[in-house]
């Protein structure tokens, strides 16, 4: 089997993974076709890359507090929410602005979308997207460094802030981990302080936010909803949500998914 073959089974296998939650080796081997040791060759693959998360017998993909942080595995969750939030994100931008992206994958949705909107100054710290803006046309680059965290493939700690403190953005497009009760949660602190660095750094804070995240929490609090000027969520927000959002004075978006 070729290299490609496998790894088309293996993006396969994660997205049913993710689909279910959790299954056993079997039910694997027997849904694609392969032997019990072929299953556990690509769960041992797909593990180390962060996307799920074995178990005696089976594999998971229910998020922990360390796993849902893996850009691997948010880059294959709510991706219809995260694309038609990025479509809404997208409207706040006009050309000539100064925007800034953290390292979450709901912005990188939004930075694919940018390239019309030049000329453009992009601000990041997240390598995807700093890869992405690097071959776009009339795009101001601005990386912002520090030390590499493979997990989130992104730049963290004080060298990261201190360049985020020495600029000035127009706008801030962010994301995090969960929302309940007027505030926002991420489980990582190194996160939760570039976040807030950010937001101190931009005149405009944009919120973006899957329906997903919407109920839970993490172990460190980031700030108040009502910090952010804009919170966009998705068209599968449920409405009650939408107006307890609002009754709490937060300025909520809803962006619908079936936009073309």
């Amino acid at each position: 089997m070729t290299q490609t073959s496998r790894s088309v089974r293996q993006d396969r296998i994660a997205d049913h993974v993710l689909r279910e939650g959790s299954v056993t080796a079997s039910q694997l081997a027997e849904t694609f076709s392969v032997s019990l040791m072929t299953v556990h060759r690509d769960l041992d693959e797909l593990e180390r890359q962060g996307v799920v998360r074995k178990f005696h017998g089976g594999v998971s993909a229910q998020p922990s507090s360390v796993f849902e942080s893996n850009v691997a595995y948010r880059l294959r969750t709510a991706r219809a929410e995260k694309a038609a939030i990025a479509r809404f994100a997208r409207t706040l931008i006009e050309p000539g602005m100064a925007v800034m992206l953290d390292d979450s994958t709901t912005t990188l949705g939004v930075a694919e979308l940018l390239t019309d909107a030049a000329p453009l100054t992009v601000i990041t710290n997240f390598l995807q997207v700093i890869n992405a803006m690097s071959r776009a046309d009339r795009v101001r680059l601005i990386s912002l460094g520090g030390e590499y965290y493979p997990t989130h493939d992104s730049f963290l700690g004080v060298p990261c802030i201190e360049a985020i403190e020495s600029l000035r953005a127009d706008v801030l497009l962010t994301s995090t981990s969960a929302a309940s009760g007027g505030l926002t949660y991420h489980q990582e602190q190194e996160i939760v302080l570039v976040k807030r660095a950010m937001m101190r750094s931009a005149t405009r804070k944009v919120l973006l936010m899957d329906h997903t995240k919407l109920g839970g929490t993490a172990l460190h609090q980031l700030a108040p909803l009502t910090d952010f000027d804009d919170v966009v969520v998705d068209g599968g927000t449920p409405a009650d949500v939408v107006r307890a959002l609002r009754d709490r004075r937060v300025n909520v978006h809803v962006a619908p998914l079936d936009t073309p």
